[in-house]
């Protein structure tokens, strides 16, 4: 077992590792998991990983499932990470380009990672009743995940969801509510009830594990691109737990020794009417205040208010990254056109990393001969309604 602490993420108070916790007792903000890397290293190395499995589980050393007895798992990760060349060709500059198409995974989204590590860690401290507002794809996956554990779930999601979660939810078992309101509402109801009912909370970053499970990009696409890191990463931003997992990730593949200093540049991408990052980003703040009648069709990017959005902003400005923000339209769009060109049937959420490029390189910020990578955080079957 390698796990040495959790530690919080704003105030470094350190709490016990082998307890069940939600968020830091001092200061109410998230907990990350901390590893003896050294001891790790002995066993996990770029080498002995060739013939280990194909899925995100191959790193086992720096997740925090002690017996591996209790993983939940459907073989998520390992997802393929796909060269974008047809698509490259029809932009202004010469960029390598690839797509890391999440949708791949099991319950057709990068929601999958988290909540099997989630979930693994909720069997291991012996839960029975697990909790998540959601506007989509997380509660999908939670819903799986606890189903396969045996565990009671308990999903509270917005009522303009898109069918195929809420379908996708009621089929594999859970306890479906719908909330008139946004996913900050669905939230504040999990936090007054999780008490009196029992459960265990696994909104995002309010539990130390998902960020564990969602981490576990940034190994996959140093190992697909042989330990050399892209340029620039855009990244569809709602709670932003895959970009703040990401950079921890090439935090430890450096005290490990695989990789070097070079960091991508994190772009973080969201909705013009939804983009609490983007404007803190542009306004020189750490904290996002929330962003008012938030709304968009690409439900993921739909996270008023993001509980790491510190960690968000701290990752993109160290990065020397930027964030910004395209219309739905645009988004929409690019479904179709990267869809044309490279065969892939993005979510909204993914597709919006199209136009945000073409902005940059606009702008001047993204220059020719650079490697970038898309982020597709899920399968566009699941936004019909978006179309």
């Amino acid at each position: 077992m390698n796990v040495t602490k959790l530690e919080c993420a704003l105030c470094g108070k350190h709490h016990e590792a082998r307890t069940l916790q939600n968020l830091c007792s001092d200061c109410g903000k998230p907990l990350l998991v901390r590893y003896d890397l050294e001891s790790a290293s002995r066993t996990l190395k770029p080498s002995t990983l060739i013939d280990r499995e194909s899925n995100l589980w191959r790193y086992r050393e720096v997740l925090p499932v002690e017996d591996w007895a209790n993983i939940v798992s459907f073989g998520e990760g390992w997802t393929p990470l796909l060269s974008a060349d047809r698509l490259a060709a029809k932009l202004p500059i010469r960029l390598d380009l690839y797509i890391k198409d999440e949708g791949q995974n099991p319950t057709q989204s990068f929601k999958a990672r988290g909540m099997t590590a989630a979930i693994s860690m909720a069997k291991e401290f012996g839960v029975k009743k697990v909790a998540v507002p959601s506007a989509g794809n997380a509660a999908g996956a939670m819903a799986a995940y606890a189903a396969r554990a045996g565990m009671e779930a308990h999903i509270f999601m917005p009522a303009d969801t898109p069918k195929a979660n809420i379908i996708e939810c009621e089929q594999t078992g859970a306890n479906v509510t719908l909330i008139d309101g946004l996913i900050t509402d669905c939230g504040k109801i999990v936090a007054e009830r999780k008490d009196a009912e029992g459960w265990f909370d696994v909104s995002t970053l309010k539990e130390p594990y998902r960020v564990e499970g969602k981490k576990t990009m940034g190994y996959e696409l140093a190992e697909q691109l042989n330990w050399e890191l892209p340029d620039v990463i855009f990244y569809p931003t709602g709670g932003g737990t895959g970009l703040i997992g990401m950079w921890k990730a090439f935090d430890e593949m450096e005290q490990m020794g695989w990789i070097g200093s070079k960091r991508p540049k994190m772009v973080s991408v969201q909705s013009s009417t939804c983009a609490p990052i983007v404007r803190a980003f542009e306004n020189g703040d750490r904290f996002a205040d929330e962003f008012e009648n938030a709304a968009t069709v690409a439900s993921g990017l739909r996270v008023p208010k993001a509980i790491g959005d510190f960690l968000i902003l701290d990752a993109i400005r160290a990065s020397g990254g930027t964030a910004v923000a395209v219309d739905d339209a645009e988004l929409v769009a690019a479904v179709g056109e990267i869809g044309a060109a490279e065969g892939i049937f993005t979510a909204p959420e993914g597709a919006a990393c199209l136009p945000a490029l073409r902005k940059l390189i606009e702008s001047g910020f993204i220059e020719g001969g650079e490697t970038v990578v898309f982020f597709n955080t899920g399968a566009g079957v699941k936004y019909l309604e978006a179309f």
